[in-house]
């Protein structure tokens, strides 16, 4: 079965409700959200009647709750101690998302791993692994998804070394995983076209059962560029056909693909003729002009 969604966008008026509406809006059985704006720290209580009846029209539409990813948001961290005030409470922040995540149900939380900033790169990732040692502890009932990470400026979790190195030094082994963002691979330099090569050093390495999560974008870079930039599907360098490759490899077919592609015009969202194009295995030349007049009929 397919598993594809998006981002999506959690309120704090409709919180996981207007999630799920939005995801089934899109023809969505996955969806991804942060549990508020993705730039600051504040967070709105959590409605348990909300829960409950985003969960039951959840149920009623065939989204599973391991099919439900949550995303940390950017400013989180956990490689920089230089000021340990502000390390400590990266942490504590880390931490109520994950609280948040159980009260929600969800099982996983997808982490940008860091920026080593001005400290030894070695160091930096040491600070990751000791940052999530503290944080995790045995009745969690989460899981970790370390993203991968495009290689900009001194972003971490770059490649399978990095990725292996703090996934083995940490306690808890079952709350920790692997997010594969395509864009950010291409950016890092991993040619999308060879991806059943990336994917058998990736299982010789960290293991494919440590993938709990494919962010699926096109880039508007060059291979091995470090940008970070996403495109539209089949828009970008890596290109439709790659694109279509990943999401419907046998080898990740339990696995929820997420769309964080451009909005178009800034305004108007992709997802839903991009997963129809998707499903329907069939490049949309027209995706652009589509999508405005979807919006605008």
């Amino acid at each position: 079965m397919l598993i594809l969604g998006s981002h999506v966008s959690y309120k704090n008026d409709t919180q996981l409700i207007g999630s799920v509406k939005e995801a089934l809006s899109y023809g969505s059985n996955a969806f991804m959200f942060y549990t508020g704006a993705p730039q600051n720290t504040q967070r709105g209580a959590i409605n348990d009647y909300l829960t409950i009846e985003a969960l039951n029209i959840m149920k009623e539409n065939g989204i599973a709750l391991e099919h439900v990813i949550c995303h940390a948001p950017y400013i989180v961290n956990l490689a920089n101690d230089q000021d340990l005030d502000k390390y400590k409470f990266a942490q504590e922040f880390l931490r109520n998302e994950i609280n948040r995540c159980e009260t929600l149900g969800v099982k996983y939380i997808v982490l940008h791993p860091g920026s080593a900033t001005k400290l030894d790169r070695d160091y930096a990732i040491n600070n990751i692994i000791k940052g999530i040692n503290n944080i995790l502890v045995k009745e969690d009932n989460i899981v970790i998804l370390l993203e991968t990470m495009a290689g900009k400026g001194t972003e971490l979790g770059i490649n399978i070394e990095e990725l292996k190195y703090i996934i083995d030094n940490i306690e808890y082994k079952d709350k920790i995983g692997v997010c594969l963002d395509t864009c950010h691979l291409n950016d890092s330099g991993v040619d999308i076209s060879r991806f059943d090569d990336y994917l058998r050093e990736f299982d010789k390495s960290i293991g494919i059962n440590k993938i709990g999560c494919i962010h699926v974008n096109d880039s508007k870079n060059p291979i091995n560029s470090h940008k970070d930039r996403h495109e539209n599907i089949g828009f970008g360098t890596i290109g439709w056909d790659n694109l279509l490759e990943v999401i419907y490899n046998p080898l990740l077919e339990n696995i929820p693909k997420i769309l964080e592609t451009p909005y178009i015009d800034r305004d108007y969202a992709p997802y839903k003729q991009e997963i129809d194009a998707i499903k329907d295995k069939t490049f949309n030349p027209n995706l652009y002009q589509d999508i405005l007049e979807y919006y605008h009929k």
